[in-house]
C-alpha cells in the first residue's frame, strides 16, 4: 500500500501508487511558460510625455536649498518659521511631560499598598 500526505487532513493517507509517487505542487502537467503580468499597464518614455508633465508642479528644490544653505545662525530644524518652531516646542512639551509622567507613574508603582 502507498501513502501520501493529504493537505486537508494534515494526516498520512492511502493512496494509488502514481499519487503517492508525484507530491502535491510537483506535477509534470504544469506549463512551462510564465504567466502573463497582472500590472502590464503601458508606460511612457519620458521623451514621448511631452514638454510638461501634468501632475508636477513647480520645482521649490532650489528655493529650500537657498533658504536652508543660508548661515543666520537659526538651527536648520527651526529655517521655515513659525509652524517650525510650534512644532518643536509641541514635541518638546510632549517629551517632557511624557518623561515626568512616567516618573510620577513609576513612583506611585514603587510604593507599598495600605492594608
Amino acid at each position: 500500500m502507498y501513502y501520501k500526505f493529504s493537505g486537508f487532513t494534515q494526516k498520512l493517507t492511502g493512496s494509488a501508487s502514481t499519487t503517492a509517487y508525484s507530491p502535491q505542487g510537483l506535477r509534470s502537467s504544469v506549463p512551462a511558460e510564465s504567466p502573463a503580468m497582472v500590472f502590464a499597464t503601458p508606460t511612457k518614455v519620458v521623451s514621448e510625455a511631452g514638454a510638461g508633465v501634468e501632475y508636477m508642479g513647480a520645482n521649490k528644490v532650489p528655493d529650500f536649498q537657498r533658504l536652508f544653505q543660508t548661515s543666520d545662525g537659526v538651527p536648520i530644524h527651526l529655517k521655515r518659521g513659525l509652524s517650525d518652531k510650534l512644532l518643536y516646542r509641541t514635541t518638546m512639551a510632549l517629551t517632557v511631560g511624557g518623561a515626568l509622567y512616567c516618573l510620577v507613574a513609576l513612583y506611585i508603582a514603587a510604593q507599598p499598598r495600605n492594608k
